[in-house]
């Protein structure tokens, strides 16, 4: 199921308007719109084009995950930090990398899961 909420948290940690959103991906605002308050959901390709703007993952907009790192990102958090750094350097590398909100609700728990499923994948 699409979650416009992501697409409007993502779009506002981006620093983007809903125009300049819909500019990226050749829509209209009101289609930007329509996606982040649930009136309509985008196409196979809108999502696509959604995610990699807003530089997450498409299984994050569908709420298959609450990760919103595309998979390189994950694999490249595994090889790059886990064999060498403990779990609190590795978070808070993360948070700085990230720029992750921790003022976010979802952060912290997301955050904790990805640790978990990092270490899980070793």
């Amino acid at each position: 199921m699409f979650h416009g909420d992501r697409v409007a948290y993502q779009r506002k940690k981006k620093k983007l308007t809903q125009e300049e959103l819909a500019l990226k991906i050749n829509l209209t605002k009101a289609a930007i719109s329509n996606y982040e308050n649930g009136h309509s959901t985008p196409s196979n390709e809108t999502l696509v084009a959604l995610a990699d703007v807003l530089d997450v993952d498409t299984d994050y907009l569908l709420g298959r995950t609450d990760i919103p790192l595309k998979e390189r990102e994950v694999s490249y958090v595994k090889e790059e930090y886990l064999s060498q750094k403990t779990s609190e350097y590795v978070l808070k590398e993360l948070v700085e990398k990230y720029r992750i909100d921790l003022t976010d609700p979802h952060n912290k728990e997301t955050l904790e899961k990805m640790i978990k499923l990092v270490y899980e994948e070793l």
